[in-house]
């Protein structure tokens, strides 16, 4: 019986390190063609029967080998006895004023992730943001999900049923999925890339490589890797501070990766893959916003070339750091586009009152207000 257990160890991280293992036995949850293949040929099982497996878990969405009525009784009756299906139970719901959904998911006992769907106003885009780790390796000090402590790497079958339990839920099919819930998704980069194939796969989610962005708070080597690989998604880097003497007072990921190192590494993708580059800024009044932040913003856009700034409030009020308010936010907007000259994109905050926006995801269970 195959038992793959691949353990994938962030590199900085100095949390606990307890990963996230599947049960002993084999899952075809979270699986390539390639390893369905083996797994049948090692059962004595006709090869082919992969992709119908494979289809059958994501294009067609069945949750047990009964449904499978493509296979043969036999086969299902032996898959039964050799494999199981797995799943995540939802233990909270929220639903905010704007449409957004936050799902919290029980990985184990003490051990839970979340996933948001967020609806566009015109609801031509569905996008579900989702979890890579329990928990996080790092810790931004504007982000609620780096006060909790890392309990391990989520496997791709769990990445994977993030999106499928969401879609269910709501009825509805996303457009676009952004790895920007908890968890640094690079310290975690085999199990994210391997979900993000079948995300894109025409045999499963069908998603547009364009329509899938995998994020970093800056791990330089796996940001290296994904240009060698020439990985087909959009990326994004979530920078947050323009000042290399002060950016670590933010990420502390800076203390590891200086920014020079990221910027460089961001060139690098520009220039190999001659692909745009995002750069996600998250604002906070007087320690990102000032006028020389703004010129250093520029002279990285000027370094890197493709890239664009996605600009977002601050969420959370750790450190007596405040929201900005409409006006500050719209000054700063407009220096920006006229110093950098790129595009420039100020991201709502959906979902805030359920814990929903950006850098909130930390098991809040606060209702929405009627």
């Amino acid at each position: 019986m195959i038992n793959p257990r691949i353990e994938n160890k962030p590199a900085s991280s100095k949390k606990d390190e307890t990963l996230i293992l599947d049960d002993l036995n084999f899952t075809p949850q979270g699986k390539r063609i390639s390893e369905l293949e083996d797994f049948l040929i090692q059962n004595n099982e006709p090869k082919y029967r992969a992709t119908q497996i494979f289809e059958g878990l994501y294009k067609h969405r069945y949750k047990n080998w009964d449904e499978f009525t493509n296979l043969p009784i036999q086969l299902r009756t032996k898959l039964k006895l050799i494999s199981e299906f797995q799943e995540m139970k939802v233990s909270h719901h929220l639903v905010s004023v704007d449409g957004t959904q936050k799902f919290s998911f029980e990985i184990a006992p003490g051990k839970e992730i979340e996933a948001v769907w967020i609806p566009s106003g015109d609801g031509d885009r569905k996008t579900i943001c989702i979890s890579s780790q329990v928990g996080c390796t790092l810790n931004c000090s504007f982000c609620a999900t780096g006060t909790l402590k890392f309990q391990g790497n989520l496997k791709t079958w769990q990445i994977l049923n993030q999106v499928l339990t969401v879609e269910n839920l709501v009825g509805d099919r996303a457009t676009n999925i952004v790895f920007m819930g908890m968890g640094e998704p690079m310290h975690n980069y085999k199990e994210v890339i391997r979900a993000a194939e079948i995300l894109n796969h025409p045999k499963a989610f069908h998603l547009g490589a364009k329509r899938i962005t995998i994020s970093t708070a800056g791990v330089v080597p796996s940001i290296l890797q994904f240009i060698e690989e020439k990985q087909p998604y959009n990326f994004a880097i979530s920078l947050n501070q323009s000042d290399p003497n002060t950016r670590s007072e933010i990420m502390d990921i800076n203390k590891k990766f200086p920014l020079n190192e990221l910027i460089l590494a961001a060139k690098k993708f520009v220039d190999v893959l001659d692909r745009t580059i995002t750069f996600e800024y998250v604002m906070i009044p007087d320690k990102n916003m000032t006028d020389d932040h703004i010129i250093a913003m520029a002279r990285i856009a000027s370094r890197v070339g493709k890239c664009k700034f996605n600009v977002i409030p601050l969420n959370t009020s750790f450190h007596g750091w405040r929201t900005p308010s409409s006006e500050e936010i719209e000054k700063f907007v407009a220096k920006l586009k006229i110093k950098t000259r790129v595009p420039i994109m100020n991201r709502r905050s959906p979902g805030k009152e359920i814990g929903g926006a950006c850098g909130m995801l930390a098991l809040e269970r606060k209702e929405v207000q009627a």
